[in-house]
């Protein structure tokens, strides 16, 4: 699909700029399929073929997207490497893919086996200089047959709660996304952020219906406040897109209200749920609707989403309905569906959900059943019809016998008017096994929640044993290379201050 789209991109957009750096250099359409064809030249060069790995250990920017179309145009399989992970989540990475050829910077490098083939790359801004080592013209790229099964991308989930898999996708994934997230219309055009990472499900899957539109994607290599809300005013863009975190980070820069932001008429939030308390404050200084958007990586990044004419219980305190074309059921253990209002786990059925965990058939066929994805998150539909999140079923700890779910207690303390964000995570204890410290980022750091207020504010919404043990005052929370919540790191804390004693 890939190889196609960006051919016809470039006879439809020719000069138009793709990507766009934040120095303001771009890489027009036809460039990038011309240089994308002397790259894939060079791959079948150096026998890179149809079921092959190539992984990119690359900063996000235009060398990782010409070396992804290279690969697609010559049947190999993309995985990428977050330019945030560490050496050894790198050495994690490459040893789950097996590559036979990787791409990294000097930078990213570390962690990667001595075994592997690995071409060093200096990022350029010079189209004509880009992956100059690996591009071979006057050669024809290889004429593929349509094949809607054949592998495209290995995106790897952002291990908050453990190491990193591999989720691939076909063509027929990247197919159903396009017609799923635009209809498959060609020639919107338009300006767009990557706001994640290259490597994220967000780009990988996302690219071929990018690229049809016409638009101009706009690349960080990291993601930084101050730079999205200069595009955001200077390109007038309709829409703020992004994760919880990175919208409370644009709300908290020194700036935000020196820029003029009228041209935003609604906030699309993924990676999971956004605190009331956030969502309450964007809509009103942003003055646009904000829609939570729940999906996963193994999902395609698309799932379930809340109304962007949603009324406050919907807005504030679920993750909405399934899109169009998706089906969402919670269920119990047995694998049936449970009653309204109880906590299961949720199961989506939708064409955009991944072939399986690349080298990890076991795995797969734990997640993937009968057509329906195992999501791993806990969830209940309410009287309206709306999911609420409880949390995952990893991260549930058990006080003196009684299951209690992060998420849910955090849905309640988070609206209390002192805490800006919140996470509750396990300490280990004596007597009850394990109990729920709250882990709070006060808004005012000078006047911050005592624990007997948070009790006292939880206390008519949760029952006793669900409301925290402890609290604990920090300036922010952790977050993984996904920029999500990493409670792994937040719980090993708690336990090795139980150590210490």
């Amino acid at each position: 699909m890939l190889p196609r789209t960006i051919t016809e991109a470039a006879r439809r957009f020719g000069d138009r700029a793709a990507l766009r750096s934040p120095s303001g250099a771009s890489i027009s359409y036809s460039d990038l399929d011309r240089v994308s064809d002397e790259v894939a030249a060079g791959l079948a060069a150096r026998s890179l073929g149809e079921g092959d790995v190539l992984l990119l250990s690359l900063p996000s920017g235009p060398e990782y997207a010409v070396a992804y179309l290279a690969a697609a145009k010559v049947g190999a399989v993309t995985a990428g490497a977050n330019p945030r992970l560490r050496a050894r989540e790198r050495g994690l990475v490459a040893a789950t893919v097996d590559p036979t050829l990787v791409l990294a910077t000097e930078a990213l490098a570390g962690g990667l086996p001595d075994d592997l083939t690995v071409e060093l790359v200096t990022p350029t801004e010079d189209p004509d200089r880009m992956l100059a080592a690996l591009r071979v013209t006057g050669r024809g790229v290889p004429d593929l047959a349509e094949d809607p099964a054949r592998p495209v991308c290995i995106c790897f989930t952002s291990g908050s709660t453990g190491d990193p898999r591999g989720a691939w996708f076909s063509n027929r994934q990247l197919a159903a996304i396009a017609e799923m997230d635009t209809g498959g219309a060609w020639g919107s055009g338009g300006q767009l952020v990557a706001g994640t990472a290259f490597p994220h499900v967000g780009v990988m899957t996302k690219l071929p219906w990018q690229l049809a539109s016409g638009a101009t994607i706009h690349v960080m290599d990291r993601w930084d406040a101050g730079q999205l809300l200069g595009l955001l005013e200077r390109h007038r863009l309709p829409a703020v897109n992004g994760v919880a975190a990175q919208i409370a980070l644009l709300l908290r820069h020194p700036d935000f209200d020196d820029h003029d932001l009228t041209s935003i008429r609604a906030i699309v939030v993924g990676g999971g749920p956004s605190p009331p308390a956030l969502v309450h404050e964007a809509r009103r200084r942003f003055n646009a609707p904000y829609s939570i958007r729940y999906s996963s990586t193994e999902s395609g990044g698309i799932g379930l989403g809340t109304s962007l004419e949603a009324d406050d219980e919907e807005a504030l305190h679920t993750v909405g309905r399934p899109r169009a074309g998706v089906e969402a059921e919670v269920r119990g253990g047995d694998g049936r569906p449970v009653e309204l209002g109880e906590v299961g786990e949720m199961w989506l059925r939708t064409p955009s959900a991944m072939s399986g965990y690349w080298g990890d058939p076991a795995g797969s066929a734990t997640a993937l059943v009968d057509g329906w994805l195992r999501t791993g998150d806990l969830a209940l539909v309410d009287r309206a019809g709306c999911h609420r999140l409880a949390g995952r079923a990893s991260e549930m700890f058990i006080r003196g016998g009684y299951n209690v779910y992060p998420l849910e207690v955090e849905a309640v303390l988070g609206t209390h008017p002192g805490i800006d964000q919140v996470a509750v995570v396990p300490r280990p204890d004596d007597v009850l096994g394990e109990v729920g410290v709250a882990v709070v980022v006060p808004s005012d750091p000078d006047r911050p929640p005592t624990l007997d207020q948070l009790v006292t504010h939880g206390r008519n919404d949760l029952s006793s044993y669900k409301l925290p043990a402890a609290v604990r005052i920090v300036d922010s929370l952790p977050l993984n290379a996904g920029d999500k919540l990493d409670r792994r790191e937040l719980a090993a804390h708690e336990v090795a201050r139980q150590v210490d004693g």
